[in-house]
């Protein structure tokens, strides 16, 4: 006699597994595109109207010429040999940070969580000033040291978060922990070199693109070519570690490798930003947030992050070139002006929701 057969409940029954995501709704989607062309389009004219700017004023038309090669022989040599690097640098760092920043906050689902704010632009600052203040440079240029800086940093953080996994948490808790170690350090650099070596290392930590050449975009643009496309194609991971590990492992989704590689896309993007300009303040902190309110999604885009991150740099070394008649000002004081603000409009939000601590 055969054993009777037992029904299981549909709930229970055994299907296929497929990795799927809730439908996007018709207003999101049309709201982030259009978001992204719109923060694009203003990068590309605040872009364009730096180049106008300096001891020759060129028309904005004259610029747009210039660009394709056309117009007068001396006008083309202003434009694309003497400002275009600056232009091109303050463009991709912004990028490279507003990447970067989406990255670690949809990562550790914190609002709070940037380069910044996890000791990643400190580690290589205080690179820098000991490569400078002890001449341990070794041959390489600072751009080069505040590289190995960040990403030294990085691997101190993870290394000091692993506890049979890195959650987002603990990277934080970490992060800003090694961040204090790391300034403390570069104040003492400083207090110990003498006075040139102390303004070296200072006009390099404000964040800075005057005297950009071809020689930095170039490394970053190469670097931004391999570490964009692979931050990109992992943003399907990056949404469903926001649902917690737990959740994340069920869909499939392998927590600890996907977390690695994004903190290294991460590191790599603020790294070679940072090596390029200098640590530029609250560039990742802030505009992967404006990105979100504006586009109207429930975390950070990257790819938006990065348009808005390169709309507010050249905005904000426009603001430092024009501000003071006379007087160039660093970029990395107007975006710290800027993005104070919104740091404190973040924690009091944090701190409205109960998850301020």
């Amino acid at each position: 006699m055969s054993a009777p057969s037992v029904t299981r409940p549909a709930a229970l029954r055994r299907r296929p597994f497929r990795l799927s995501f809730p439908p996007v709704s018709g207003v999101l989607r049309p709201r982030l595109l259009l978001t992204g062309v719109l923060l694009a389009v203003g990068a590309f004219l605040l872009f364009c109207w730096g180049l106008t700017i300096g001891d020759y004023p060129v028309p904005f038309t004259d610029v747009i010429r210039a660009l394709g090669g056309a117009g007068d022989a001396g006008t083309v040599t202003v434009v694309q040999d003497l400002r275009l690097p600056r232009a091109l640098t303050g463009l991709l760092v912004g990028v490279a940070f507003g990447v970067s920043g989406a990255v670690f906050q949809t990562m550790t689902r914190n609002p709070l969580a940037s380069p910044d704010m996890i000791g990643l632009t400190a580690g290589a600052g205080t690179a820098v000033v000991a490569a400078v203040v002890l001449g341990w440079t070794g041959g390489l240029g600072l751009s080069t040291v505040g590289l190995l800086g960040a990403l030294a940093t990085a691997l101190l953080v993870y290394s000091l978060a692993w506890k049979g996994g890195a959650t987002g948490y603990r990277i934080i808790l970490v992060g800003i922990g090694v961040s204090w170690i790391c300034t403390s350090a570069t104040d003492f650099l400083v207090a110990r070199g003498n006075r040139f070596e102390a303004e070296a290392a200072l006009g390099w930590l404000v964040g800075n693109l005057n005297g950009r050449t071809w020689d930095e975009v170039n490394t970053l643009a190469l670097a931004l070519a391999v570490l964009l496309p692979v931050t990109l194609g992992m943003s399907r991971w990056m949404r469903t570690l926001q649902l917690g590990d737990d959740v994340a492992a069920g869909l499939g989704t392998p927590v600890q490798p996907v977390r690695l590689a994004l903190l290294l896309a991460g590191v790599g993007l603020v790294a070679f930003g940072t090596a390029a300009a200098g640590p530029v303040a609250f560039v990742a902190l802030a505009c992967p947030q404006i990105a979100q309110r504006l586009a109207g999604t429930s975390s950070p885009p990257p790819l938006v992050s990065g348009f808005a991150g390169a709309f507010v740099v050249l905005g904000s070394d426009l603001l430092a070139r024009e501000a003071i008649p006379g007087t160039e000002l660093p970029v990395g004081i107007v975006t710290g002006a800027l993005g104070a603000p919104v740091l404190l409009w973040l924690l009091i939000r944090a701190n409205r929701a109960g998850s301020g601590g």
